[in-house]
């Protein structure tokens, strides 16, 4: 008896020390948030992806400062409600670091809520210039700046289709209108003037009305500012009904969904992006473990992983995970080497070097021009 009651004494106290030193007492809490659901959850797929993938790399590396890092997943539906609320439940939850939002609607507010709770943000696609220009010390980005992507739009419209009659549309959202009119205004500024700017309603099926009165200006190029779903159906519904138009968009077309809803009519959609971060050599290793897993890298899964990747190093170098430090360190040090490249910091928490180039659609997929 009393053998057994030492047995049991030392089992016991096993338990305890193994739950002592648990990963989970030692683990770092990062987030990931963007549009698991809604109709941009093909865009939150890309930054799960991107997430998981990094996350992954650095534990089987040995973590952060000797810790493990644990992921946890927000989604806010490109909803800017749903964003705070799971801002919130980040800071609740003890999250250091959030990789997101996607929307820029969502992480403008959602970074209000992180710099309040001591959290560092670092978003791979939200392009919206607001997020920096009127954000704290925490606001960081993977990606380029719509100023940035409409100056380089804007003139080429100017030029390569100088006698063309242009109409541009936006959805009215933070992201959609913002892009359609920088690119405008550096499109105007090059001598070209649209002949139709117009907003439409996110979300609709049927844009019939909008191609009627696109068909009666004799629009024959259409620069659509917003995301895919819409401009998929546009340019669908332009097709069917004899417009023949050239479609431009910007950053947000970059997924195979589009070509879900466009079919053959997707056939010449231009749009810009930054250059093809999947074949950037320091990024070979990484695209060939996604495609071993059957997963296409696209769009913003690589600065999803680069987003994360330079935070580990950053806060390797800090020797913190304080969220200031480590925000401090990026902004003082670098540049970082990510799969995206190295990535230098201006003051803003902008990238001191964000280059952009046309993509085209040809059949069912996406190249550079």
């Amino acid at each position: 008896m009393i053998k057994r009651t030492l047995l049991a004494g030392a089992a016991s106290l096993a338990v305890m020390l193994a739950f002592a030193a648990a990963p989970a007492s030692a683990q770092i809490k990062i987030g990931v948030a963007g549009p698991i659901t809604g109709s941009l959850a093909s865009f939150g797929a890309q930054l799960k992806a991107g997430a998981e993938a990094a996350v992954a790399d650095i534990n089987a590396a040995g973590g952060v400062l000797g810790q493990q890092v644990q992921l946890e997943i927000g989604d806010d539906a490109c909803d800017a409600k749903q964003a705070v609320s799971v801002a919130n439940k980040f800071a609740s939850s003890g999250v250091k670091f959030v990789a997101g939002h996607f929307c820029s609607s969502s992480s403008i507010p959602a970074s209000k809520v992180y710099a309040e709770e001591g959290i560092l943000q670092i978003t791979p696609a939200s392009t919206n210039p607001k997020f920096t220009e009127e954000g704290s010390w925490n606001t960081f980005r993977t990606c380029g700046r719509d100023d940035q992507q409409g100056k380089f739009a804007g003139p080429y419209l100017a030029k390569e289709f100088k006698d063309a009659n242009i109409a541009v549309l936006h959805d009215n959202t933070t992201y959609g209108k913002g892009i359609a009119d920088l690119t405008k205004k550096y499109m105007n500024e090059a001598g070209k003037k649209e002949v139709l700017y117009q907003a439409i309603v996110p979300g609709e099926r049927d844009y019939t009305a909008v191609v009627s009165r696109l068909k009666e200006a004799h629009i024959n190029l259409i620069y659509v500012g917003g995301y895919h779903p819409e401009i998929g159906l546009i340019t669908k519904q332009a097709r069917e009904q004899g417009l023949k138009v050239t479609m431009i968009g910007p950053d947000s077309i970059n997924t195979q969904e589009l070509w879900q809803i466009t079919g053959d009519a997707g056939e010449g959609i231009m749009f810009t992006f930054a250059p093809d971060p999947m074949k950037n050599p320091a990024a070979a290793a990484v695209v060939s473990a996604f495609k071993a897993k059957g997963i296409n890298p696209e769009g913003y899964t690589l600065d999803t992983y680069a987003a994360i990747q330079e935070w580990a190093l950053a806060a390797t170098k800090a020797g913190s995970t304080d969220a200031k430090k480590v925000a401090a360190t990026l902004k003082s040090s670098g540049p970082w080497n990510t799969v995206l490249g190295p990535l230098s910091y201006d003051a803003k928490g902008d990238l001191t070097k964000a280059d952009y180039v046309w993509y085209i659609w040809h059949n069912g997929n996406y190249g550079e021009m």
